[in-house]
């Protein structure tokens, strides 16, 4: 509705946020050239707007009902569409007021063209609604308000499809960075479009190819020693399965999961107060003679890629041998039996009957770890990073975290997309070729 609007702002920021809305009309506010009831008015009109379409999307959800549910799910339909045509009056009535502001130029009104959109489609929603709750035969008396289960799965599924959509796949809108010589603060238009030069730039200059190589080899090495030890949490479940004292196993299985929910930060805090010149290893190796003066530990790039595995096993054993003792759950119990009187003892019982049986799982696991080998993450390598073992720990994720934002977010952004992009590719043609291997040789594939 205004040039002094982030035309960055979406509904949903318009709505959740008023602060985004007044924080470029300051000086019109002070000047009295825009009233604050007006900013009010679009705030208003843009949250009732955004509560109209939810409630449109809830009556979507319970048309899948059966017909007492369906027929409730139109009505709610037709109503909210009509209801959610008053703020586009509103919104009608914000762009007048500042059309006939003091100082017009200052404020530099303009009708938005989602406008019309929303306008279309409200009032195809409530046709359609409207046709549906006439046309649809009224229930009976002995009609609940029920829904098939298949649909009722779907609904609880669709949350996290959403929050897949708009964290996984909506972010690829910003891979056209990548064609733009693209400067924080300036938008993406014909002058700044540059093709494929960032791309070139990746392979002919000699130091960011050799950047690239030194991040990838670290990654790789390093996602190689997880892969090489990705056993370890199904041999953790399986002995942790054999505990026979029900309460000792939920402690072990308890206190090998929280490492999983500390964060990077503390985990850092936590090897700094044991391995650094005056922390706890130190200060036993002094009292006990065996060293003179203490040592940095996190200083030294010495065998950095083994300490990283060691933290980063640490922290994730437990929570990933959850999905194997989950899996341990659905191997039929009659063959333990059967082997327990064959004579098989506890360790040939898991050797021959637990082990073939989480296989499946292992392989599935295995093959993702495979096609995510070039992301392992960011956190754990930006936190134990330091000038010391800068070379040997920077992987590829920190490589593009530090190359976009740089020193003060002055980076390269449209060369950090470009990296970003290559990796995606490569860890999907990764994928595929795991998966194909696995069917070739296994029979058995994921996708």
């Amino acid at each position: 509705m205004s040039g002094l609007i982030n035309k960055n702002s979406a509904l949903v920021t318009m709505s959740l946020s008023r602060s985004s809305i007044i924080s470029g009309f300051t000086r019109a506010l002070n000047r009295g050239w825009v009233e604050r009831k007006t900013l009010d008015m679009l705030y208003i009109s843009s949250l009732l707007l955004l509560v109209g379409i939810a409630v449109i999307a809830a009556g979507c959800c319970i048309t899948l009902g059966k017909r007492r549910l369906k027929r409730l799910g139109t009505k709610i339909i037709a109503i909210a569409s009509i209801l959610s045509l008053m703020p586009l009056l509103l919104l009608t009535r914000v762009y007048d007021q500042f059309s006939r502001t003091a100082n017009p130029d200052r404020i530099e009104p303009m009708f938005a063209k989602g406008f019309w959109v929303f306008l279309g489609l409200l009032a195809l929603t409530f046709l359609l609604g409207l046709i549906n709750t006439i046309t649809l035969p009224k229930p009976v008396p002995q009609d609940r308000y029920e829904m098939e289960a298949k649909y009722r799965l779907f609904l609880m599924m669709l949350p996290f499809v959403i929050l897949c959509f708009v964290f996984s796949y909506l972010p690829l809108w910003g891979w056209r960075y990548a064609f733009f010589d693209y400067k924080p603060g300036s938008g993406l238009t014909r002058e700044n479009f540059v093709g494929f030069k960032w791309f070139t730039y990746l392979f002919e200059n000699p130091a960011t190819s050799a950047d690239i190589l030194r991040v990838i080899r670290n990654t790789l090495a390093m996602s190689g020693l997880g892969i090489i030890t990705s056993w370890l949490p199904m041999a953790f479940a399986i002995f942790l399965l054999e505990i026979s004292a029900g309460k000792f196993r939920r402690i072990v299985q308890t206190f090998s999961t929280i490492p999983n929910f500390i964060s990077w930060v503390l985990v850092y805090s936590f090897a700094f107060a044991l391995f650094s010149t005056e922390g706890f290893v130190n200060a036993v190796l002094g009292d006990l003679g065996i060293i003179e003066k203490g040592t940095n530990y996190l200083m030294s790039s010495e065998h950095i890629w083994l300490k990283m595995w060691a933290w980063g096993t640490w922290k994730s054993l437990g929570w990933n041998a959850i999905i194997y003792t989950a899996g341990a759950a659905s191997i039929d119990q009659q063959l333990y039996e059967a082997a327990t009187i064959d004579g098989a003892g506890r360790f040939k019982r898991m050797w021959y009957i637990t082990v073939p049986g989480l296989m499946p799982t292992f392989f599935v696991l295995l093959l993702l770890s495979i096609a995510g080998i070039l992301s392992n993450g960011m956190d754990q390598y930006f936190v134990f990073k330091n000038a010391a073992n800068k070379d040997t720990i920077e992987v590829l994720d920190l490589y593009v975290y530090v190359l976009g934002l740089g020193s003060g977010g002055s980076g390269n952004i449209p060369l950090a997309t470009v990296v970003g992009m290559l990796k995606s590719l490569i860890s999907i043609t990764l994928l595929f070729g795991a998966n194909r291997v696995s069917k070739s040789f296994r029979g058995e594939s994921i996708i």
